[in-house]
Order: C-alpha cells, then sequence, then structure tokens
C-alpha cells in the first residue's frame, strides 16, 4: 500500500466518555454516547498495521476473529508509524488498529503520568481525538525495552537505565526513527535519568536490523520490545526501569466510532480474554524465526483456540 494515499495532519484532543471497570480488571467504555451505538461494521472493517511482526500478526487475528463475528475485513499490513496509523484511522482511510496502552497514550499526551491500566484506559479516552475509542484492553502485554549485550552490560555496569548515565557521550543506540523523539526513547531517557548517548543510529523496531547491529557491536544500547524471542535467545541484557518511564503496554484496540457495533466488540473482547503474553511471544517467533506467513500464524492460531471456524 503506497503510504502516500493516507491522510495526514494533525489532530485535536477531545473528550469522550469516561471508563467503567469491568469485575475481570479489564475496562472498557462505557453505555453512554458512541460506544454502545451509531457504528455500523455492515459494510466491513479495514484493519491496518504497524510495521513491525506483531502488530501485523494481531492485525490479522482482528481480522479472524471478526470473520468468524460475520463481519468482513481487509488488513492493510506494515503500513508505517502513528505518525501515519493514526492520522489514517481519524481520516477513514483503515477503521480498526492495534495499539498498545501506554506508548498510545504518550503519543497523545506525552506529560500524561498515569501507569496503571484501567487509569491509563482513562486517560486514553480523554487524550483521543473526537470519532476514535479503545475498546477493552487484552491480557497480552508487550513493552518498549533497552537492552544491551552481556558483555556491554559487564564492561559499563550496566543494570538498570539509570547506569547509562555515567557513560554519557560514549554509547552508542539504536531503535527506529521515531524513538529519537519519543518519551518512551531518547528524550526521555535524557529527561528521567539525565543519559546522553554518543549517536543514535536509526534502525527498526525490535527487527533485523537494530538486533544485527547490536550483535555486530554497531550499537551498544538497542530498544526493542519485551515479547523479543531473541532477547532471551542471545543472552542479552534488558535493563530495569526504576524511574517507570516506560509504561504498562497491554494490547487495546483502537478503533473509529463508525465500526464500533456490538458484534466488533464482542469478537475483539473475546481475543483480548484469551490471548497471553507468553502466546503472542511465540506467535511472534514462528513470523521471526520459522518464517511463517503472518496471516497463517493467527488463523492457525484462531482456530486452535476456538475463535475462528
Amino acid at each position: 500500500m503506497n503510504r502516500r494515499t493516507l491522510l495526514g495532519g494533525l489532530f485535536a484532543a477531545a473528550s469522550v466518555p469516561a471508563l467503567s471497570a469491568c469485575a475481570s480488571g479489564i475496562t472498557s467504555l462505557d453505555s453512554q454516547g458512541t460506544t454502545s451505538g451509531g457504528g455500523s461494521s455492515k459494510g466491513g472493517v479495514t484493519i491496518g498495521t504497524a510495521n513491525f511482526t506483531e502488530n501485523q500478526v494481531l492485525g490479522y487475528l482482528y481480522a479472524a476473529v471478526l470473520a468468524a463475528a460475520g463481519v468482513k475485513t481487509n488488513v492493510r499490513p506494515n503500513l508505517g508509524t502513528r505518525e501515519i496509523l493514526i492520522p489514517a484511522i481519524k481520516g477513514g482511510d483503515i477503521d480498526l488498529l492495534p495499539e498498545y496502552q501506554g506508548a498510545l497514550l504518550h503519543y497523545l499526551a506525552p506529560k500524561a503520568t498515569a501507569t496503571e491500566e484501567g487509569e491509563m484506559q482513562n486517560a486514553l479516552a480523554v487524550a483521543l481525538p473526537a470519532g476514535l475509542q479503545v475498546l477493552p484492553y487484552g491480557m497480552a502485554e508487550d513493552s518498549d525495552a533497552f537492552v544491551v549485550t552481556r558483555e556491554t552490560a559487564k564492561r559499563y555496569g550496566l543494570t538498570s537505565l539509570a547506569d547509562l548515565k555515567k557513560q554519557n557521550g560514549k554509547l552508542v543506540v539504536g531503535a527506529a526513527p521515531e524513538v529519537k523523539k519519543r518519551q518512551v526513547g531518547v528524550v526521555g531517557l535524557k529527561d528521567v535519568y539525565g543519559v546522553e548517548f554518543k549517536e543514535f543510529k536509526s534502525l527498526d523496531s525490535s527487527g533485523p536490523l537494530v538486533k544485527g547491529a547490536l550483535k555486530k557491536g554497531d550499537v551498544d544500547v538497542a530498544n526493542l520490545f519485551t515479547t523479543d524471542t531473541d532477547i532471551q535467545a542471545n543472552d542479552w541484557v534488558v535493563l530495569t526501569d526504576p524511574e517507570n518511564l516506560i509504561p504498562g503496554q497491554h494490547v487495546v484496540p483502537l478503533i473509529a466510532d463508525r465500526k464500533a457495533d456490538s458484534a466488533v466488540r464482542k469478537a475483539l473482547a473475546r481475543l483480548g480474554n484469551v490471548l497471553t503474553t507468553a502466546q503472542l511471544t511465540e506467535l511472534n517467533r514462528q513470523v521471526d524465526k520459522d518464517k511463517k506467513d503472518p496471516e497463517d500464524v493467527a488463523n492457525a492460531y484462531a482456530k486452535q483456540h476456538g475463535l475462528a471456524r
């Protein structure tokens, strides 16, 4: 899909209805306003995904459970970052997007302080542009992590993000380009921990470029995702975050009001209540290591867990 067809531009934050807590601890929008009616999936739902493996897998999982509920879907994978995806869903190029609570909240409201899941869900309801809503978040979680090799950790005495300050001006960090300007990234590391790097290398999102650079020693610190199986496989060290710079990242569907009817809401809630972090990590491994197709992996999981025919 040519990114030039996506609508761009900025958007203004607007208030949406407040959230109410469910007994399970997973929060949902209340029954007021656009959250309980007005939307319709009869014309089908277009699902967009970001440009990394896990988000593509989630997009196809969304498609599988929606198809089982009788909703026609179209998946447009690998569209890019939030800077592309958020304007796209607001403008109507896509209708649904797999998101992550803390990352989305910090994108919309960089100064947000909420860290608990229910608090973040409420904060998202306030921060989202008019016409968009988050559905109940699921059990699965995937957070950002700043990772070093075991050798680098020993050489510089690194166990936490706070330790990076001791090596200011010496270390090279590698990450997706947008991490250079994000709070959960270079900006936040400087603001919260006083960390300054020698160089920032623009690579990819927990992908082969940044992981290859870490292995070769081209970067000292890499921004990866906690569900990346390469962290354990390579005995890499995840630096702890004593100041809680990195918020919780439960998977949460971001959807346009125009498509958020009961069929969509129920189907995605079923998936959220079944998919675990360990299972999501395994699905990522099948794609990244076994070189399986993300759609095939998602469909097989949905059928195995009774979420699709």
